[in-house]
């Protein structure tokens, strides 16, 4: 399976919606762990990197409206 590239603001597309319902979110920090902010209602949520890698559908990329 291909390795997705991502870096810091980048918007991406996660496998399962959020309770909000909508699946895209923006990555506000990054190192062991991963932090993202939810496009839609702005919730912000923490998970290490490997969750992330497994929930990770797409990376739309920087600057996406």
């Amino acid at each position: 399976m291909e390795k997705k590239l991502y870096k810091l603001n980048d918007h991406v597309v996660m496998k399962k919606p959020h309770a909000c319902q909508t699946n895209e979110w923006i990555i506000t920090r990054m190192g062991v762990d991963i932090k993202l902010k939810c496009v839609n209602c702005k919730h912000e949520i923490m998970m290490d990197r490997l969750e992330f890698e497994k929930k990770l559908k797409k990376v739309i990329g920087e600057n996406h409206e």
